[in-house]
């Protein structure tokens, strides 16, 4: 299946100034998939190396980092003579040995001729103790389950992708029953590459369920795996709250909502690591929607949403058969699957940073409020096609942005505040914008 992170290490591999790249991203995301694929298609030869439960691996960084001595031992390693021209290094897991994660200083000091691609879990990355990080001497790309783009073209659906990019808003039109049917059929397979595989091979939802459900039970069994035990109970009650978190009218995360009396100093750690597992997003609430969005942000109000749509529905028990029904879809638990589904679209953005807002008295509230380029756009999310805006309207009027934007399942509209943009022609916001 395509991934457009394949552009990204393109541009990458010839860039003049380029760094060994660090792919990011949670366990079964693709990571490993992406690289083999990109080396495969983009080099003549690649070296992989594995580094879980590789001890010849920890044994070679173990010692000194002369660039020559590890070269060697990587040629001995992989049964390939690398050639810095032709070749891509890649080093998976390479949080298991965190002097292999060093060394990615000395590699782009001593020897930048060498192509080097790196995963490893969020985890690993920023918490393995031992390893000193090579600050600036390495990149990040973050990889997250497939958009909906990458969704439609996984399933045969190129041509209704060729559609959406000509932003021919009347033909685009004439096939919205079809795109709100795809969208409906994303929102509960998701995007986490195995589901997906599964759900081309046999298109059963019951199916694509249960292998969320194990995935699910995967994560779980990670807690037990990587975490301090002491943190492991709070992980779980705090992992098992987020559908009820999000099914409040007001999705602000309450930590009472895990357990009665529960207080944020008692479950902070808990929700650190469930973030650096890459398990669960932040969407932060601002203050004041103005430029840099970041200085904004009020470091007590947040809002949780999981890695992807369609573990969210699998986390909350949301039945297969609401596909049947109309777009109800769009509406289960108060329309939290409509709200991840957005926000995930911008996170695989790579390039919008979103944040809510509300007014300091509570009589206000946008969903998505972001900065592109040198301006701040606050973005109203419905899940149904009942389109009151008496949010946006108090925000507009209050601070007067370009335009107001919403996203619904109405039909791509300009008006001379407002501008709807249909919930599947999100991945044509940058375009819209910089039109």
């Amino acid at each position: 299946m395509y991934r457009k992170a394949i552009e990204n290490l393109k541009s990458w591999k010839t860039s003049k100034n380029r760094k060994p790249l660090i792919i990011q991203g949670t366990r079964q995301v693709g990571k490993t998939w992406l690289m083999k694929t990109f080396g495969s298609e983009h080099y003549l030869q690649m070296a992989y190396v594995n580094f879980d439960n590789n001890e010849r691996m920890k044994s070679l960084f173990s010692n000194d980092f002369d660039i020559h001595r590890l070269m060697k031992g990587i040629e001995l390693e992989t049964d390939t003579k690398i050639n810095p021209e032709n070749t891509l290094l890649v080093f998976d897991e390479i949080q298991e040995v965190p002097r292999a994660l060093t060394s990615l200083k000395y590699f782009y000091e001593e020897a930048p001729e060498y192509h080097i691609l790196c995963a490893g879990s969020l985890l690993g990355v920023t918490l393995h103790p031992g390893a000193s990080f090579p600050v600036g001497k390495v990149d990040f790309l973050n990889l997250y389950p497939l958009n909906f783009i990458e969704f439609l073209q996984a399933t045969g659906n190129q041509k209704f992708v060729d559609l959406l990019n000509s932003r021919d808003y009347p033909l685009i039109h004439n096939f919205k029953s079809t795109f709100v049917d795809l969208l409906k059929h994303y929102l509960f397979v998701g995007g986490m590459p195995e589901v997906v595989s599964n759900y081309l091979n046999n298109t059963n939802l019951q199916k694509v369920r249960s292998l969320q459900e194990k995935l699910l039970t995967t994560f779980e069994m990670d807690f037990s795996k990587h975490t301090p035990s002491e943190i492991i109970p709070r992980m779980f009650m705090l992992w098992k709250s987020i559908p009820s978190q999000l099914a409040k009218d007001n999705k602000k995360f309450i930590y009472g909502v895990i357990r009665s009396g529960a207080r944020a100093k008692e479950y902070e750690l808990a929700l650190s690591w469930l973030h650096d597992y890459g398990l669960i997003h932040k969407l932060p609430r601002i203050e004041k929607p103005a430029i840099p969005i970041s200085s904004y942000q009020d470091l007590t109000a947040f809002k949780i949403y999981l890695v992807d749509v369609g573990l969210l529905g699998a986390l909350s028990k949301v039945d297969a058969k609401s596909l049947l029904e109309g777009n109800q879809y769009f509406t289960e638990f108060k329309g939290s699957l409509t709200e991840q589904y957005v926000l995930q679209e911008l996170w695989s953005s790579n390039f919008i940073d979103p944040y809510y807002w509300t007014a300091s008295n509570g009589t206000a509230e946008i969903d998505v409020v972001f900065q592109w380029k040198n301006l701040v756009f606050p973005l109203e999310i419905k899940a149904s096609e009942n389109l009151q805006a008496k949010s946006l309207k108090s925000y507009y009027k209050k601070y007067n942005p370009t335009i107001a934007l919403r996203t619904s399942l109405t039909d791509f509209r300009k008006e001379e505040w407002l501008m709807n943009i249909p919930l599947y022609m999100l991945s044509q916001l940058p375009e819209v914008l910089d039109e």
